[in-house]
Protein backbone atom coordinates (compact mmCIF):
# COMPACT_ATOMS: atom_id res chain seq x y z
CA UNK A 1 0.00 0.00 0.00
CA UNK A 2 1.41 3.46 -0.86
CA UNK A 3 2.61 5.31 2.23
CA UNK A 4 0.27 8.36 1.85
CA UNK A 5 -2.79 6.09 1.60
CA UNK A 6 -1.64 4.05 4.63
CA UNK A 7 -1.21 7.23 6.69
CA UNK A 8 -4.69 8.41 5.68
CA UNK A 9 -6.27 5.13 6.77
CA UNK A 10 -4.34 5.21 10.05
CA UNK A 11 -5.58 8.74 10.74
CA UNK A 12 -9.18 7.71 10.09
CA UNK A 13 -8.89 4.77 12.49
CA UNK A 14 -7.48 7.03 15.20
CA UNK A 15 -10.07 9.75 14.72
CA UNK A 16 -13.21 7.57 14.60
CA UNK A 17 -14.65 7.50 18.16
CA UNK A 18 -15.17 4.04 19.64
CA UNK A 19 -17.44 3.00 22.54
CA UNK A 20 -15.85 1.74 25.76
CA UNK A 21 -16.32 -1.74 24.30
CA UNK A 22 -18.22 -3.01 21.32
CA UNK A 23 -21.63 -4.51 22.01
CA UNK A 24 -22.01 -8.27 21.81
CA UNK A 25 -23.49 -9.71 18.59
CA UNK A 26 -27.09 -10.95 18.51
CA UNK A 27 -26.79 -14.70 19.14
CA UNK A 28 -30.37 -15.88 18.67
CA UNK A 29 -32.42 -16.67 15.58
CA UNK A 30 -35.38 -14.34 15.30
CA UNK A 31 -38.71 -16.03 14.89
CA UNK A 32 -42.36 -16.42 15.90
CA UNK A 33 -44.36 -19.28 17.35
CA UNK A 34 -48.05 -18.82 18.09
CA UNK A 35 -48.40 -15.70 20.23
CA UNK A 36 -44.67 -15.57 20.95
CA UNK A 37 -41.79 -13.79 19.27
CA UNK A 38 -38.02 -13.68 19.64
CA UNK A 39 -36.25 -10.69 18.15
CA UNK A 40 -33.67 -7.98 18.67
CA UNK A 41 -34.97 -4.76 20.18
CA UNK A 42 -32.42 -1.95 20.29
CA UNK A 43 -29.70 -4.59 20.00
CA UNK A 44 -31.03 -6.67 22.92
CA UNK A 45 -32.35 -10.23 22.41
CA UNK A 46 -35.94 -10.19 23.69
CA UNK A 47 -38.19 -13.23 23.97
CA UNK A 48 -41.90 -12.33 24.29
CA UNK A 49 -44.15 -15.16 25.51
CA UNK A 50 -47.70 -15.27 26.81
CA UNK A 51 -50.62 -17.46 27.77
CA UNK A 52 -51.02 -20.56 29.91
CA UNK A 53 -48.04 -22.39 31.44
CA UNK A 54 -48.22 -25.01 28.68
CA UNK A 55 -48.27 -22.31 26.00
CA UNK A 56 -45.38 -20.36 27.51
CA UNK A 57 -43.29 -23.51 27.87
CA UNK A 58 -43.95 -24.58 24.29
CA UNK A 59 -43.17 -21.08 22.97
CA UNK A 60 -39.89 -20.88 24.88
CA UNK A 61 -38.79 -24.40 23.99
CA UNK A 62 -39.53 -23.88 20.31
CA UNK A 63 -37.92 -20.46 19.87
CA UNK A 64 -34.78 -21.14 21.96
CA UNK A 65 -34.22 -24.82 21.15
CA UNK A 66 -30.63 -24.39 19.97
CA UNK A 67 -29.61 -22.38 23.06
CA UNK A 68 -31.20 -24.92 25.39
CA UNK A 69 -28.96 -27.69 24.05
CA UNK A 70 -25.97 -25.76 25.42
CA UNK A 71 -27.48 -24.25 28.55
CA UNK A 72 -28.89 -27.45 30.05
CA UNK A 73 -25.39 -28.88 30.06
CA UNK A 74 -24.03 -26.13 32.29
CA UNK A 75 -24.37 -27.89 35.67
CA UNK A 76 -22.63 -31.18 34.75
CA UNK A 77 -19.99 -29.30 32.75
CA UNK A 78 -19.26 -27.02 35.70
CA UNK A 79 -18.84 -29.95 38.08
CA UNK A 80 -16.57 -31.76 35.64
CA UNK A 81 -14.42 -28.68 35.02
CA UNK A 82 -13.83 -28.31 38.77
CA UNK A 83 -13.13 -31.97 39.48
CA UNK A 84 -16.54 -32.81 40.99
CA UNK A 85 -18.01 -34.95 38.22
CA UNK A 86 -18.53 -37.81 40.68
CA UNK A 87 -20.96 -35.56 42.58
CA UNK A 88 -23.31 -35.32 39.59
CA UNK A 89 -25.54 -38.33 40.50
CA UNK A 90 -25.97 -37.00 44.06
CA UNK A 91 -26.73 -33.48 42.83
CA UNK A 92 -29.28 -34.82 40.36
CA UNK A 93 -30.96 -36.87 43.10
CA UNK A 94 -31.22 -33.76 45.27
CA UNK A 95 -32.55 -31.71 42.37
CA UNK A 96 -35.25 -34.24 41.53
CA UNK A 97 -36.29 -34.43 45.20
CA UNK A 98 -37.24 -30.73 44.96
CA UNK A 99 -39.68 -31.17 42.07
CA UNK A 100 -42.72 -31.67 44.38
CA UNK A 101 -42.07 -28.17 45.75
CA UNK A 102 -42.17 -26.48 42.32
CA UNK A 103 -45.21 -24.19 42.00
CA UNK A 104 -47.61 -26.21 39.79
CA UNK A 105 -47.73 -23.63 36.97
CA UNK A 106 -43.95 -23.41 36.83
CA UNK A 107 -43.61 -27.19 36.68
CA UNK A 108 -46.14 -27.35 33.82
CA UNK A 109 -44.19 -24.68 31.97
CA UNK A 110 -40.89 -26.51 32.43
CA UNK A 111 -42.35 -29.80 31.23
CA UNK A 112 -43.87 -28.14 28.16
CA UNK A 113 -40.52 -26.50 27.44
CA UNK A 114 -38.73 -29.85 27.67
CA UNK A 115 -41.24 -31.48 25.34
CA UNK A 116 -41.07 -28.69 22.73
CA UNK A 117 -37.27 -28.51 22.75
CA UNK A 118 -36.59 -32.25 22.91
CA UNK A 119 -34.20 -31.79 25.83
CA UNK A 120 -33.56 -34.10 28.79
CA UNK A 121 -35.97 -33.45 31.68
CA UNK A 122 -33.39 -34.34 34.32
CA UNK A 123 -31.03 -31.68 32.94
CA UNK A 124 -33.85 -29.13 33.00
CA UNK A 125 -34.60 -29.96 36.64
CA UNK A 126 -30.92 -29.66 37.56
CA UNK A 127 -30.65 -26.35 35.72
CA UNK A 128 -33.60 -24.91 37.63
CA UNK A 129 -32.32 -25.98 41.07
CA UNK A 130 -28.53 -25.76 40.68
CA UNK A 131 -28.36 -22.27 42.23
CA UNK A 132 -30.04 -23.59 45.39
CA UNK A 133 -27.77 -26.60 45.73
CA UNK A 134 -24.39 -25.18 44.66
CA UNK A 135 -23.39 -21.59 45.49
CA UNK A 136 -20.97 -20.15 42.94
CA UNK A 137 -22.30 -16.64 42.22
CA UNK A 138 -21.36 -13.15 43.36
CA UNK A 139 -23.38 -10.06 42.30
CA UNK A 140 -23.87 -6.44 43.36
CA UNK A 141 -26.91 -4.17 43.58
CA UNK A 142 -27.51 -0.51 44.32
CA UNK A 143 -30.91 0.98 45.18
CA UNK A 144 -31.24 4.76 45.05
CA UNK A 145 -34.51 6.14 46.38
CA UNK A 146 -36.31 9.12 44.87
CA UNK A 147 -34.86 11.77 47.21
CA UNK A 148 -31.30 10.91 46.10
CA UNK A 149 -32.13 10.29 42.45
CA UNK A 150 -31.62 12.90 39.74
CA UNK A 151 -34.69 11.43 38.00
CA UNK A 152 -36.82 12.11 41.13
CA UNK A 153 -37.79 8.42 41.09
CA UNK A 154 -36.06 5.25 42.33
CA UNK A 155 -33.13 3.75 40.45
CA UNK A 156 -32.14 0.11 40.94
CA UNK A 157 -28.81 -1.07 39.52
CA UNK A 158 -27.57 -4.63 39.35
CA UNK A 159 -24.54 -6.68 38.23
CA UNK A 160 -25.08 -10.41 37.80
CA UNK A 161 -21.74 -12.11 38.50
CA UNK A 162 -21.48 -15.80 37.69
CA UNK A 163 -18.86 -18.15 36.22
CA UNK A 164 -19.56 -18.40 32.49
CA UNK A 165 -17.63 -21.57 31.60
CA UNK A 166 -16.66 -19.65 28.49
CA UNK A 167 -20.17 -19.66 27.00
CA UNK A 168 -22.90 -18.62 29.44
CA UNK A 169 -22.53 -14.91 28.61
CA UNK A 170 -23.41 -15.67 24.99
CA UNK A 171 -26.95 -16.72 25.90
CA UNK A 172 -28.25 -13.88 28.08
CA UNK A 173 -31.58 -12.45 27.01
CA UNK A 174 -34.59 -10.52 28.29
CA UNK A 175 -37.81 -12.51 28.54
CA UNK A 176 -41.07 -10.55 28.61
CA UNK A 177 -43.66 -12.93 30.02
CA UNK A 178 -47.41 -12.29 30.07
CA UNK A 179 -48.81 -15.24 32.05
CA UNK A 180 -52.57 -15.65 31.92
CA UNK A 181 -54.26 -14.19 35.01
CA UNK A 182 -51.03 -12.83 36.53
CA UNK A 183 -48.80 -9.77 36.36
CA UNK A 184 -46.69 -9.46 33.25
CA UNK A 185 -42.97 -9.29 34.01
CA UNK A 186 -39.56 -8.98 32.38
CA UNK A 187 -36.73 -11.28 33.45
CA UNK A 188 -33.07 -10.75 32.58
CA UNK A 189 -31.69 -14.25 32.44
CA UNK A 190 -31.45 -17.32 30.21
CA UNK A 191 -33.97 -19.44 28.31
CA UNK A 192 -34.94 -22.63 30.07
CA UNK A 193 -34.48 -21.07 33.51
CA UNK A 194 -38.09 -20.83 34.64
CA UNK A 195 -37.34 -18.78 37.75
CA UNK A 196 -36.20 -15.16 38.02
CA UNK A 197 -32.81 -13.87 39.15
CA UNK A 198 -33.36 -10.26 38.03
CA UNK A 199 -36.64 -8.73 36.89
CA UNK A 200 -39.43 -6.18 36.99
CA UNK A 201 -43.20 -6.53 36.64
CA UNK A 202 -45.91 -4.31 35.18
CA UNK A 203 -46.45 -2.62 38.54
CA UNK A 204 -42.79 -1.57 38.67
CA UNK A 205 -41.86 -4.06 41.39
CA UNK A 206 -38.23 -5.02 40.69
CA UNK A 207 -35.92 -7.54 42.31
CA UNK A 208 -32.51 -9.17 42.11
CA UNK A 209 -31.01 -12.05 44.08
CA UNK A 210 -27.47 -12.27 45.51
CA UNK A 211 -25.82 -15.36 46.99
CA UNK A 212 -24.79 -15.38 50.67
CA UNK A 213 -22.47 -17.97 52.17
CA UNK A 214 -22.83 -17.68 55.97
CA UNK A 215 -25.36 -16.54 58.59
CA UNK A 216 -25.37 -15.92 62.32
CA UNK A 217 -28.70 -17.72 62.88
CA UNK A 218 -27.07 -21.16 62.40
CA UNK A 219 -29.52 -21.96 59.68
CA UNK A 220 -29.05 -24.81 57.24
CA UNK A 221 -27.10 -23.74 54.17
CA UNK A 222 -29.46 -25.82 52.06
CA UNK A 223 -32.88 -27.31 52.77
CA UNK A 224 -34.05 -29.54 49.89
CA UNK A 225 -37.61 -29.41 51.25
CA UNK A 226 -37.89 -25.74 50.33
CA UNK A 227 -39.17 -24.11 47.15
CA UNK A 228 -36.38 -23.28 44.66
CA UNK A 229 -35.73 -19.63 45.37
CA UNK A 230 -35.80 -18.34 41.78
CA UNK A 231 -39.32 -19.77 41.46
CA UNK A 232 -40.36 -17.94 44.63
CA UNK A 233 -39.00 -14.71 43.17
CA UNK A 234 -40.93 -15.31 39.98
CA UNK A 235 -44.07 -15.73 42.08
CA UNK A 236 -43.34 -12.37 43.68
CA UNK A 237 -43.30 -10.70 40.27
CA UNK A 238 -46.41 -12.56 39.14
CA UNK A 239 -48.45 -11.90 42.27
CA UNK A 240 -47.18 -8.78 44.07
CA UNK A 241 -47.08 -5.03 43.45
CA UNK A 242 -45.20 -3.64 46.48
CA UNK A 243 -42.23 -4.43 48.69
CA UNK A 244 -44.64 -5.13 51.56
CA UNK A 245 -46.64 -7.67 49.55
CA UNK A 246 -43.41 -9.35 48.48
CA UNK A 247 -42.25 -9.67 52.08
CA UNK A 248 -45.54 -11.31 53.07
CA UNK A 249 -45.28 -13.88 50.26
CA UNK A 250 -41.62 -14.59 51.02
CA UNK A 251 -42.35 -15.30 54.68
CA UNK A 252 -45.17 -17.68 53.70
CA UNK A 253 -42.98 -20.17 51.79
CA UNK A 254 -40.41 -22.70 52.92
CA UNK A 255 -37.00 -21.39 51.82
CA UNK A 256 -34.10 -23.47 50.51
CA UNK A 257 -30.98 -21.45 51.24
CA UNK A 258 -29.27 -18.18 52.21
CA UNK A 259 -29.38 -15.17 49.95
CA UNK A 260 -30.07 -11.47 49.75
CA UNK A 261 -33.04 -10.23 47.76
CA UNK A 262 -32.72 -6.60 46.73
CA UNK A 263 -36.20 -5.30 45.95
CA UNK A 264 -37.69 -1.98 44.88
CA UNK A 265 -41.11 -0.67 43.92
CA UNK A 266 -42.24 2.73 42.61
CA UNK A 267 -41.79 4.29 46.06
CA UNK A 268 -38.53 2.80 47.30
CA UNK A 269 -36.72 -0.37 48.22
CA UNK A 270 -34.99 -2.61 50.74
CA UNK A 271 -32.90 -5.76 51.01
CA UNK A 272 -34.42 -8.94 52.40
CA UNK A 273 -31.74 -10.99 54.16
CA UNK A 274 -32.98 -14.56 53.85
CA UNK A 275 -32.14 -17.93 55.36
CA UNK A 276 -34.24 -21.09 55.74
CA UNK A 277 -34.92 -19.82 59.30
CA UNK A 278 -35.13 -16.06 58.95
CA UNK A 279 -36.19 -13.06 56.87
CA UNK A 280 -34.68 -9.78 58.10
CA UNK A 281 -35.40 -6.50 56.29
CA UNK A 282 -32.55 -4.02 55.78
CA UNK A 283 -33.80 -0.55 54.88
CA UNK A 284 -31.89 2.15 52.96
CA UNK A 285 -29.80 4.65 54.90
CA UNK A 286 -30.10 8.21 53.64
CA UNK A 287 -32.04 6.81 50.67
CA UNK A 288 -29.14 4.57 49.53
CA UNK A 289 -29.06 0.76 49.82
CA UNK A 290 -26.06 -1.13 48.38
CA UNK A 291 -25.82 -4.92 48.56
CA UNK A 292 -23.31 -7.65 47.75
CA UNK A 293 -22.85 -11.17 49.14
CA UNK A 294 -22.89 -10.73 52.89
CA UNK A 295 -25.63 -10.19 55.42
CA UNK A 296 -25.25 -6.87 57.21
CA UNK A 297 -28.00 -6.84 59.86
CA UNK A 298 -27.00 -7.60 63.49
CA UNK A 299 -29.26 -10.65 63.46
CA UNK A 300 -27.52 -12.38 60.57
CA UNK A 301 -24.15 -10.79 59.72
CA UNK A 302 -21.00 -12.85 60.22
CA UNK A 303 -18.63 -10.48 58.40
CA UNK A 304 -18.99 -7.28 56.43
CA UNK A 305 -15.71 -6.75 54.61
CA UNK A 306 -16.29 -6.46 50.86
CA UNK A 307 -14.42 -4.43 48.26
CA UNK A 308 -17.47 -4.24 46.01
CA UNK A 309 -19.73 -2.99 48.81
CA UNK A 310 -17.19 -0.26 49.57
CA UNK A 311 -17.08 0.69 45.88
CA UNK A 312 -20.87 1.03 45.81
CA UNK A 313 -20.90 3.05 49.03
CA UNK A 314 -18.81 5.75 47.38
CA UNK A 315 -21.99 6.90 45.66
CA UNK A 316 -22.97 8.43 49.02
CA UNK A 317 -20.55 11.26 48.23
CA UNK A 318 -23.01 12.46 45.59
CA UNK A 319 -26.06 14.51 46.54
CA UNK A 320 -28.07 13.26 43.54
CA UNK A 321 -27.33 10.21 41.41
CA UNK A 322 -27.97 10.00 37.69
CA UNK A 323 -28.29 6.84 35.60
CA UNK A 324 -24.68 7.37 34.58
CA UNK A 325 -23.61 7.58 38.23
CA UNK A 326 -25.32 4.28 39.05
CA UNK A 327 -23.70 2.65 36.01
CA UNK A 328 -20.29 3.99 37.00
CA UNK A 329 -20.55 2.56 40.51
CA UNK A 330 -21.72 -0.80 39.18
CA UNK A 331 -18.67 -0.85 36.95
CA UNK A 332 -16.44 -0.09 39.95
CA UNK A 333 -17.90 -3.21 41.60
CA UNK A 334 -17.49 -5.52 38.60
CA UNK A 335 -15.81 -8.93 38.82
CA UNK A 336 -14.23 -9.06 35.39
CA UNK A 337 -15.24 -11.97 33.18
CA UNK A 338 -17.80 -13.14 35.76
CA UNK A 339 -19.87 -9.96 35.37
CA UNK A 340 -22.07 -10.99 32.45
CA UNK A 341 -25.24 -8.90 32.94
CA UNK A 342 -25.49 -5.28 34.06
CA UNK A 343 -28.79 -3.46 34.33
CA UNK A 344 -30.62 -0.50 35.83
CA UNK A 345 -34.36 -0.66 36.49
CA UNK A 346 -36.53 2.44 36.64
CA UNK A 347 -39.61 1.13 38.51
CA UNK A 348 -41.73 4.25 38.11
CA UNK A 349 -41.33 4.64 34.34
CA UNK A 350 -41.04 0.87 33.66
CA UNK A 351 -37.74 1.28 31.82
CA UNK A 352 -34.86 -1.17 31.75
CA UNK A 353 -31.30 -0.23 30.78
CA UNK A 354 -29.28 -3.36 30.12
CA UNK A 355 -25.86 -4.54 28.93
CA UNK A 356 -25.35 -8.23 28.19
CA UNK A 357 -22.19 -9.97 27.06
CA UNK A 358 -18.60 -10.88 27.68
CA UNK A 359 -17.46 -9.59 31.05
CA UNK A 360 -17.30 -7.16 32.44
CA UNK A 361 -20.70 -6.32 30.98
CA UNK A 362 -20.57 -3.10 33.00
CA UNK A 363 -18.06 -1.82 30.41
CA UNK A 364 -20.56 -2.34 27.58
CA UNK A 365 -22.98 0.38 26.42
CA UNK A 366 -26.40 0.02 28.03
CA UNK A 367 -29.46 -0.33 25.81
CA UNK A 368 -32.87 0.97 26.86
CA UNK A 369 -36.06 -1.09 26.74
CA UNK A 370 -39.43 0.55 27.37
CA UNK A 371 -41.05 -2.33 29.19
CA UNK A 372 -44.46 -0.70 29.51
CA UNK A 373 -44.91 -1.01 25.74
CA UNK A 374 -43.78 -4.64 25.81
CA UNK A 375 -46.06 -5.48 28.72
CA UNK A 376 -48.94 -4.04 26.70
CA UNK A 377 -47.89 -5.94 23.53
CA UNK A 378 -47.00 -2.71 21.71
CA UNK A 379 -43.48 -4.00 21.12
CA UNK A 380 -44.66 -6.90 18.94
CA UNK A 381 -44.41 -6.56 15.18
Amino acid sequence: MPRPRFLLLLALVILVPLPARAAEPFRYTEGKHGKAELRSINGVPVLMVEGTPDEIGEQTGTLTKDALKRLFGFAPEFLKAHGYEKAWPQLLTLAKSMVPQFPPDHLKEMDALVKASGQDRDLAIAGNTFADIKKIGGCSTLIVEADRSATKAPLFGRNLDYPTMGFLHEYSLVTVCRPKGKHAFASVGFPGFVGVLSGMNDAGLSLATLEVYSAKDRSLKFDPKGVPYALVYRRILEECTTVEEAEKLLRSVKRTTMNNLAICDRNGGAVFEITPKSVVVRRPEKCICPCTNHFRTPELATKKECRRYDALMKCCDLEKLTLADVARHLHAANQGANTLQTMIFEPKSLKLHVALGKGPSSALPMKELELEKLFNKEGKR
